[in-house]
């Protein structure tokens, strides 16, 4: 079963968490990484015209920089990112559609200061079309994120 953890992280939390889940369950590990990165002004949501609150508002695709050439490759992707606006980054999303999704099987992680999951999954679906949630959780922990892979 070859495994993926991919994730965005505007400050480092969710790629520490990514890189210690990536090696705890023997994963390759991929950074979704905007082509203009995020600065500390672009993700301060308290601003209402900091980056980060145009792109929601606007429901602006954000594009990546790179691409896994071989994602066809993956059975299972572990999805991680912040929780922005009661869901995910744009960037996640936009990093979803440049994939096929049919038949993966996806783990879906966020890190919060308070938020919940909500309906980030629920939203993320027109991206992911065909793959299989297995579950979607804010977690604390590596530990957390392994436990859904069941």
């Amino acid at each position: 079963m070859s495994k993926l953890v991919a994730f965005f992280s505007a400050e480092g939390t969710t790629k520490a968490l990514a890189a210690e889940l990536a090696e705890q369950i023997g994963a390759d590990l991929f950074e979704i990484v905007p082509v203009q990165p995020y600065t500390a002004a672009d993700i301060k949501w308290t601003n209402p015209l900091a980056r980060c609150n145009k792109e929601k508002i606007g429901g602006k695709d954000v594009p990546v920089a790179g691409k896994i050439e071989n994602f066809a490759d993956y059975d299972t992707v572990l999805l991680g990112f912040p929780i922005w606006y009661y869901g995910a980054p744009n960037v996640v999303g936009t990093f979803c559609k440049g994939y096929d999704w049919a038949g993966k099987k996806l783990v879906i992680f966020a890190t919060s200061g308070g938020s919940s999951i909500g309906k980030t999954a629920e939203k993320l679906a027109p991206y992911i079309k065909g793959a299989e949630v297995l579950g979607a959780k804010v977690v604390r922990s590596a530990a957390e994120v392994a436990e859904l892979l069941g």
